[in-house]
């Protein structure tokens, strides 16, 4: 089984082991209005945790990764029902709105009180941001993005071109690992991307061996 149907084939037991009630409680109400939101957070975090694990993260950090990739997108439960399920592309300003969900996250986040709060709004707030400066919604270049928000971009992008949606359907892994790789150095943390081209192209053993120290 390659690494894709490895992370959407886990049973993910993390949100037991760090989330409490009431956090779990927002992320079943975001998946009640939205459920492809949902099932991409958890594979997000999914790539992530493999990810924050091949570069070695430390406990707290990776911990604090695996909660802001599983609340990344947990903004969009602040957007209109007309654009957040709507079925084809945004119109600009759609997308306008739609681009205020790292805000409206960070805002969620920092009211839950979790341990690793700070680090997790962080990254929940800037991982639409672009190492070259041209993301949102601060504009932040390279390192000044918070590296586990480098991390869950890199998820991100991985998975949201690998599954389908209403506007595009999935593409093969080979040519988002090319794209990915176009983007690297200016969308992308060139370095992460390798990592997921390493991560990706891995053989079975090997991440068997990264999972056995994980908590997914």
């Amino acid at each position: 089984m390659d690494p894709l149907e490895m992370v959407r084939n886990m049973r993910f037991t993390a949100d037991d082991a760090f989330l409490d009630p009431g956090c779990k409680a927002l992320l079943t109400a975001l998946a009640e209005r939205d459920s492809h939101t949902q099932d991409h957070s958890r594979r997000v975090m999914g790539f992530a945790h493999l990810l924050g694990l091949c570069c070695n993260l430390g406990e707290d950090d990776l911990m604090a990764l695996n909660i802001a990739a599983y609340f990344h997108d947990i903004g969009k439960i602040g957007i209109p029902d007309n654009i957040l399920l709507k079925p084809n592309r945004f119109t600009p300003d759609e997308m306008e709105i739609m681009k205020s969900h790292p805000e409206k996250g960070e805002g969620i986040v920092k009211e839950l009180g979790l341990k690793l709060g700070q680090a997790v709004a962080q990254a929940v707030r800037h991982h639409h941001e672009h190492v070259d400066g041209g993301g949102y919604p601060d504009g932040l270049t390279g390192e000044e993005i918070p590296y586990i928000a480098r991390i869950i971009s890199v998820a991100d992008s991985f998975d949201a071109m690998t599954e389908s949606r209403p506007y595009h359907p999935a593409r093969a892994t080979s040519d988002v690992l090319e794209i990915m790789q176009g983007e690297s150095g200016s969308k992308l943390d060139s370095y992460l991307v390798a990592k997921l081209r390493e991560l990706i192209q891995s053989k079975h053993a090997g991440l068997v061996a990264l999972l056995d120290n994980s908590i997914v």
